[in-house]
C-alpha cells in the first residue's frame, strides 16, 4: 500500500513504476513483482480521485498538489499511448496544459523512466510533465513540460554521508539547485544513502524532493 503509506505520513510525492501487460498498466518495480489488478489505476489515481473529490480539489485539504512520479520502465512510445487514454478520464483532479494554458489542481503527473518526449509534447491537451536529467539544467523547455530536475546521487556525488561533505560538492550541489529553481524547476536524487546525514544537507541545500523507503524516519526527520 504505497500510496496510503506516503498519504498517512502526510508526503506529497509518490511513485509508481508500471509496464502495459495486454491493456492493463500493471505496477510493479520488476516484471517479478506484476499482479494481476494491481493497476495505476486502482493503486494510484482511483484513491487520488477520491480523496479530491472529498477534500473540495485537494489530496490534503487546503493542500498543494501532490506529484505522482510514473516512472515507465520500458516500451516508453507504446505505455504512454495507453497511459494518456488513462489519463484523460481523470481530467478534473490533474494539472494540465491545454492551449498554452496551465490548469493546475490535484494531482500533477511526471513521467520518469522511458520518457516518450516526442509523443509528450505533440499532446493537444497534456496532462504530464517530464522528469528531466542533470544534462537539462540549461534546457530553455517551459517548467510546465521539464518541471522537475533528477539524477542519481551516485553518478555525480562521492559522498555517501559519512565525515564531512566536501565542499566541492556541497558547492556542485547549491548549483544545481540554484539553476533548476531559476528555471523553476524543482530537484530530486534518487539513490541518495538513506541517513540522516544526506538527508540534512539535500535539505540545506534547497533540493526539493527526498527519495526514500524509509517513510517513518524521514517523516520524524523533517518535522
Amino acid at each position: 500500500r504505497p500510496l496510503l503509506d506516503a498519504l498517512e505520513r502526510g508526503f506529497c510525492s509518490v511513485e509508481a513504476d508500471i509496464f502495459l501487460v495486454g491493456d492493463e498498466l500493471l505496477v510493479g518495480h520488476s516484471r517479478l513483482e506484476l499482479r494481476k489488478g494491481r493497476t495505476l489505476q486502482k493503486l494510484y489515481l482511483d484513491p487520488l480521485s477520491q480523496l479530491a473529490k472529498k477534500h473540495g480539489g485537494r489530496v490534503y485539504p487546503n493542500g498543494p498538489t501532490l506529484m505522482l512520479l510514473v516512472d515507465i520502465k520500458t516500451d516508453g512510445p507504446k505505455v504512454y499511448a495507453k497511459l494518456r487514454e488513462v489519463l484523460a478520464k481523470y481530467r478534473e483532479m490533474l494539472s494540465r496544459v491545454e492551449n498554452g494554458q496551465v490548469h493546475e489542481n490535484a494531482v500533477q503527473i511526471v513521467i520518469s523512466g522511458d520518457r516518450p518526449r516526442d509523443e509528450i509534447v505533440a499532446d493537444a491537451i497534456r496532462y504530464v510533465g517530464i522528469d528531466g536529467r542533470l544534462s537539462d539544467l540549461d534546457s530553455k523547455d517551459p517548467s510546465h513540460l521539464l518541471p522537475l530536475i533528477s539524477d542519481r546521487w551516485t553518478a555525480h556525488f562521492r559522498w555517501r554521508g559519512e565525515g564531512e561533505f566536501p565542499q566541492s560538492e556541497r558547492d556542485k550541489l547549491a548549483s544545481i539547485v540554484r539553476r533548476s529553481h531559476a528555471a523553476g524547476r524543482r530537484v530530486r536524487f534518487w539513490a541518495t544513502p538513506e541517513n540522516p546525514a544526506v538527508w540534512k544537507e539535500l535539505d540545506k541545500a534547497g533540493v526539493d524532493h527526498i527519495n526514500t523507503d524509509k517513510l517513518d524516519q524521514l517523516r520524524e526527520f523533517l518535522t
